[in-house]
């Protein structure tokens, strides 16, 4: 149950600085600040429960784990329900937070939702949408499989994922607000409604896609070191 929790904690850690500094700071910070508050976000959380856990904070970094045969099932499951209610209750706080600024909307400003199409970002289409998801998920979670073997030098994993998921923000924020991890799509999805709950399927399948392929790269020794 430790373990279940450090994950309900470091997915908390990450919606709720990512997607807040987004909602709050967004239109001070801009992209590159938003990129940051997500990458220094996911460093922090794996620092501080990595012990326990390992830091996946991300359902498709555990289905990439449990794929390359570094999981049982029913761990890989009890992560992700840690991890999908830590994406709720950070989604949850900051719709809280956001609500007490004068003209705050929901529909309006929304909670850093993923999306795509009119009106969103860039107005990137849905092929962009899939393609960035499922390209992005599998070079982080490549980066994370990686950086965790064996072979991989100590103690450096945390600041090769976060600088790496700084990367992918910079990258894909304006393509679709950028996911890679269906509980941090998920959380703020909920809350929005609307286009935000009709678009998530993208960002729940993708992700995991990305996520298994890039275990299958390590499951099969084909970019395993040890």
């Amino acid at each position: 149950m430790k373990k279940y929790l450090a994950e309900l904690v470091g997915t908390f850690i990450l919606v709720l600085i990512g997607c807040g500094t987004a909602v709050v700071a967004g239109d001070k910070v801009g992209i590159l600040g938003i990129a940051f508050a997500f990458g220094l976000a996911q460093v922090a959380a794996i620092y501080g429960i990595g012990p326990v856990s390992g830091g996946h904070v991300n359902p498709a970094v555990s289905l990439g784990v449990w794929v390359a045969g570094r999981m049982k099932t029913m761990e890989m499951i009890g992560y992700w329900v840690g991890q999908i209610l830590g994406a709720i209750l950070a989604a949850w706080l900051l719709w809280i937070i956001a609500r007490c600024a004068p003209g705050y909307s929901i529909a309006a400003n929304g909670l850093a939702q993923d999306g795509w199409g009119t009106g969103y970002q860039g107005q990137y289409s849905i092929t962009a949408a899939i393609l960035f998801e499922f390209i992005a998920t599998t070079i982080f979670v490549i980066v994370i499989l990686g950086s965790t073997q064996k072979a991989a030098p100590a103690g450096f994993a945390g600041l090769a994922i976060g600088i790496t998921l700084l990367a992918i923000h910079i990258f894909g924020i304006n393509i679709d607000g950028v996911s890679v991890n269906p509980a941090r799509s998920l959380g703020p999805a909920l809350f929005v409604g609307g286009t935000a709950l009709r678009q998530l399927w993208v960002f729940l399948v993708y992700p995991l896609v990305g996520g298994a392929v890039a275990g299958l790269l390590f499951r099969t020794k084909l970019l395993a070191a040890d």
